[in-house]
């Protein structure tokens, strides 16, 4: 059991740069009520509200049909591939009591899935200012019309804009720390003049110097403490006041190359 459709083909406005939305109109001509399922062959591009539902006898519903923003305009001759596919079947009276439209949809499918109609819907690209396509009216504006049968899934109810989707996964797949400290190197490179393979050289090299030194003031700290255990009991105060470091704790030298590296490092980074 078949619906009527109007328009019979979906004419998109230019420009597409921001969303345009087309309204479809879907009618019950029978006297039992109908269940339908609107699907597209591009359900990224297109929102669809509402995208499944239900028609009483005699009435009708309005479909709002949403082409989601592009980046830019297509050219003036590119071929329309989308289509739209309306699949409408009768609903039973024991279908009918207490069952959702998706319930129904389920249960035909699996019982009853050669009772559904189905109808295509063509798309167009209109220039800006262009009409609407009229009832019957020869497909134009680069239409391409392929043999394949097309693959067709329901649309999204909800807009969702595809790059902004495509931005937030490029930017989730990324790892933050390489990618700041490369973009830092790089731009630090550009500045100086120095390139960014010695820049991430110098950085290394700085790296290493304080893990060395680090480990040395470890191996120095283990030291002073095995000798300490090593004499007697009375004599310990005197070793620790014999072994302790000046009032700073670290040797100047030490301090002035760790203050040297923490200046290459802010220069490198910040």
């Amino acid at each position: 059991m078949s619906v009527e459709l109007d328009p019979v083909e979906l004419g998109f406005k230019r420009p597409f740069t921001h969303e345009v939305s087309q309204i479809l109109r879907l009618r019950n001509p029978h006297s039992d009520p109908v269940a339908f399922k609107v699907k597209t062959t591009a359900p990224k591009q297109y929102c669809v509200r509402p995208n499944s539902g239900r028609i009483e006898p005699g009435r009708d519903v309005e479909v709002q049909v949403l082409l989601q923003a592009m980046k830019e305009d297509p050219p003036l001759d590119a071929r329309c591939r989308d289509k739209f596919l309306v699949q409408s079947v009768a609903i039973s009276p024991e279908l009918a009591s207490g069952a959702g439209v998706a319930q129904i949809w389920a249960n035909i499918e699996q019982t009853a899935k050669s009772s559904i109609q189905e109808k295509k819907i063509r798309v167009t690209f209109l220039p800006a200012g262009g009409s609407s396509l009229a009832a019957g009216a020869p497909t134009t504006n680069g239409v391409h019309h392929d043999d394949e049968p097309p693959s067709y899934s329901s649309p999204s109810p909800v807009p969702v804009t595809p790059q902004r989707g495509n931005e937030k996964s490029l930017l989730n797949s990324e790892t933050p720390t390489g990618s700041a400290l490369s973009s830092t190197t790089a731009a630090i490179a550009s500045v100086t003049g120095v390139s960014q393979k010695d820049l991430e050289r110098q950085l290394q090299e700085a790296k290493d110097t304080i893990s060395r030194l680090q480990t040395q003031a470890a191996e120095q700290t283990g030291l002073r403490q095995r000798k300490t255990d090593s004499k007697s009991a009375g004599g310990a105060t005197a070793t620790l006041q014999q072994q302790a470091p000046p009032a700073g704790g670290v040797p100047v030298q030490i301090v002035a190359l760790l203050c040297l590296i923490s200046f290459i490092l802010a220069y490198l980074l910040f």
